[in-house]
């Protein structure tokens, strides 16, 4: 029996984590009354199949009834009915964007701006935040990110800490990304750009990254890095981090910074990673 509540903040991707647990044969209603989720939860856990899989959607659409999920918590509680909350979440920026792009309202939409409108939502779904047993930031997350570590989490059943790892490639020409949490400058290392062959290719291709890597240097630096980096994500977790960005830049994001980015992915991608983990190449195409 799996039983999942999920919730978040409006724009982080709610819908499209139900049409996941959907895909994955999960039951889903979304905006259920919140007065009708106990008596469901009575009919779900009554029923004798260990095979149902039941995801509820709860937000900031409830109005004045969301608080009443405190009491809907406690009596599932009491009455032993084995459930998990998933919260999802998002930077205020991504959200924003978010909205315009789609030209949808805010759901608490009035007379005052979006980034208000955000504010007071966080408020009122902090105690839903605080109870949550998995925290997912989709601010640099993909539909198929998302479905991965909703698949991880919940039909694979892996460990996870909420922790979610962006490896991301720049240019420094182009400006350094303003959600990195940490930034490597790696234009110290062999440029293949002077090299007439690879100018025009990436650190996508093989012959490229053999350039980078046959150093003495790159080697050493690549060791170091992972080390560091492997220290301090599980202190990360352990402080309660969602989201970690790291920035690998070189002069224009095509070579030395794809080639570094993607050895630290290697590393850092195991099979039994409590984190999630994904790469993306931002001035690859420029």
């Amino acid at each position: 029996m799996q039983f999942i509540i999920v919730t978040g903040i409006s724009g982080a991707g709610k819908i499209t984590a139900l049409k996941i647990f959907e895909d994955n044969s999960f039951y889903c209603v979304d905006n259920m009354p919140i007065e009708l989720i106990n008596d469901f939860a009575d009919l779900i856990f009554a029923q004798s199949s260990q095979k149902n899989k039941v995801a509820v959607g709860v937000d900031i659409r409830s109005g004045e009834n969301l608080d009443k999920m405190n009491d809907v918590i406690a009596k599932m509680k009491e009455k032993d009915q084995d459930f998990e909350i998933l919260f999802l979440d998002c930077d205020n920026p991504t959200l924003i964007r978010r909205f315009k792009e789609t030209r949808r309202s805010h759901p608490m939409g009035d007379e005052r701006s979006v980034k208000s409108e955000i504010e007071e939502e966080r408020q009122k779904l902090a105690f839903l935040r605080d109870k949550a047993d998995y925290i997912i930031d989709t601010s640099n997350l993909l539909v198929r990110d998302l479905t991965g570590e909703l698949e991880k989490i919940f039909v694979h059943d892996r460990d996870y800490k909420n922790l979610f790892v962006t490896i991301l490639s720049f240019g420094f020409k182009h400006g350094i990304p303003t959600d990195c949490d940490l930034v490597f400058d790696v234009r110290f290392l062999p440029n293949p750009y002077y090299v007439t062959e690879l100018k025009k290719k990436t650190g996508l291709d093989k012959d490229v990254q053999d350039f980078v890597l046959d150093s003495e240097i790159t080697t050493e630096f690549l060791g170091k890095l992972g080390e560091m980096i492997e220290f301090l994500i599980p202190n990360y977790i352990k402080e309660g981090k969602n989201q970690l960005v790291i920035g690998i830049g070189c002069t224009g994001g095509h070579h030395r910074s794809v080639t570094i980015a993607g050895e630290l992915y290697k590393r850092l991608e195991k099979e039994d990673a409590n984190y999630g983990i994904r790469i993306a190449h931002r001035d690859i195409n420029r």
